[in-house]
Parts: structure tokens; sequence; C-alpha cells
């Protein structure tokens, strides 16, 4: 079992179209090809996680309108790459460690709006197949995005 303590603690956020499909941005100053992701974040001290995950979508994307359909009760960590010092590692984190939410998304997609907060995170978006997700992150994560697609699949049926 691998040591949590090291690793931040972030939240992040399938949303799922009412037809199946789930969100993706790109990140923003990223090149491809894989750049592409799901909503996520740090969580702020004494925010739950369902309430970070909720600020996440909102400053990521602009979506607020979203329901509760499913959570990964479990942390999901992936370590930063090896010689990568940006700030998180500067601050000592070997890695991240994840509660992942699933939200089925109950606006117009008129309300996605990637300049709602002053850091953009993403510079485009798309709805596309859940199983899409870990060729299309970027390699240190994908073990992590494999458990969030076999554990979220089931709310496709």
């Amino acid at each position: 079992m691998t040591d949590l303590s090291q690793y931040r603690p972030n939240v992040g956020v399938v949303l799922f179209h009412a037809d199946g499909r789930v969100w993706y941005g790109r990140r923003a100053g990223t090149p491809g090809p894989h750049n592409w992701q799901f909503p996520q974040g740090g969580v702020d001290e004494g925010e739950d996680y369902e309430t970070a995950a909720r600020r996440e979508l909102a400053e990521e994307t602009g979506v607020v309108s979203a329901e509760r359909i499913g959570e990964i009760q479990q942390w999901v960590a992936y370590d930063f790459p090896e010689g990568d010092r940006g700030i998180k590692q500067g601050r000592g984190w070997k890695g991240q460690k994840q509660k992942w939410f699933a939200f089925r998304f109950t606006g117009e997609e008129s309300e996605i709006d990637l300049e709602q907060h002053d850091q953009i995170e993403f510079d485009a978006w798309r709805w596309g197949r859940l199983d899409e997700a870990p060729g299309l992150i970027v390699p240190f994560k994908r073990d992590a995005y494999a458990v969030v697609v076999s554990t979220f699949a089931a709310l496709l049926i």
C-alpha cells in the first residue's frame, strides 16, 4: 500500500451529458496530443470533497447545473513525472491523490464558459466517449484515468 501522506489532496470530475458522452477540456498552453482531460483541482482548507469538486467544475468550465450521480470512495493516486520540478513538486508533493465525482449536466451548453475564472485551465472543450479518456490524458495520469473509466462505466447502463 502506498503512503499517501506525500500526495496532494485533489478532486476530479467526470461530467456526463444526458446522452452518455462525457466532457473533455483541452489544457490551455499544453501541446498535444495528450492534452485533453477532465476538470480537476485542489481542495481548499476545510472544504469537503464534493464542494471542492463543484467549485473546480464551475471555475474551470462555468458549469453549475449538475447533479451528482456517482463517487469513487477511495483515493485514486498518481505520481508526478521524475525530474518534473513544478510548483507542486517544489512544495514536497510526490503526486496527487484524488476523490472522483460523476455529475450529470442538467443545463444548457451556453452555460459552459472556459473564461469563468482568472486562471484559464482549458482553451477548448468537446463531448466524447468515456473510454477515450486514458488515450487522451498525459501518460503519467493514464492508470488513474483507467480506474475512473472502469468505475464510472457502470453509469452508462
